[in-house]
C-alpha cells in the first residue's frame, strides 16, 4: 500500500510527529447476514474494509471507493454505525497517526468478492458467529454495525 502523496507532503513538514487523519470503515452485510472481510497484505490479519479520506473527499464516497478497490464489490451505504477516535498508532518507520474513524453499515449491490488490489491477500464472506481472528477495534465496529438500532454509536 503506497502512502498517498498528500500524506508524504505533510510528512515532509511534520516528520514523524502525530498526524490526525480521518478513516472510514465499511461493514458490508449481505442478504444472508454475512460480513465481507479481507486479509490485509501488510499484516496478514483479517480486517474490515477501511481506508483514509483523500483531501476534499466525502466519507461515504471514500468508503464506497475503498470497498471497490479492496474487494471488487460495489456497495450502497445504509447508515453511519459508529464514530470513534482510535488510539495513536506508531508505524514501523516511526510515523505516528491517530484516526477519527467513521464506520458505515453497507450492503453489496454488485461486483464479485475477490482480491482486487495489492492491499488484500484474500477476501471472504463470514457469518457473524464464525469470524476469523479480528482485532478489538474491528470487532467493536462490527458489533455496532450489526445492531438493529439505526442510531450511530459514539462516546458521550
Amino acid at each position: 500500500m503506497p502512502t498517498p502523496e498528500f500524506i508524504l507532503a505533510l510528512r515532509e513538514r511534520v516528520g514523524h510527529d502525530l498526524l490526525w487523519l480521518t478513516g472510514v470503515t465499511a461493514v458490508i452485510v449481505d442478504d444472508e447476514g454475512r460480513v465481507l472481510l479481507h486479509q490485509r497484505s501488510d499484516t496478514g490479519q483479517w480486517a474490515t474494509i477501511s481506508g483514509i479520506l483523500e483531501p476534499g473527499e466525502q466519507p461515504a464516497a471514500a468508503v464506497v471507493r475503498e470497498a471497490w478497490e479492496e474487494t471488487g464489490v460495489h456497495i450502497e451505504v445504509e447508515r453511519i454505525s459508529s464514530v470513534t477516535t482510535d488510539p495513536p498508532i506508531t508505524y514501523p518507520n516511526g510515523d505516528v497517526v491517530q484516526y477519527l474513524s467513521i464506520a458505515f453499515r453497507c450492503r453489496p449491490v454488485g461486483g464479485e468478492a475477490r482480491v482486487n488490489d495489492d492491499e488484500s491477500l484474500a477476501v471472504e464472506w463470514f457469518a457473524p458467529d464464525d469470524l476469523p481472528p479480528l482485532d478489538v477495534t474491528a470487532r467493536e465496529r462490527l458489533a455496532h454495525a450489526l445492531k438493529d438500532d439505526p442510531a450511530p454509536y459514539f462516546v458521550r
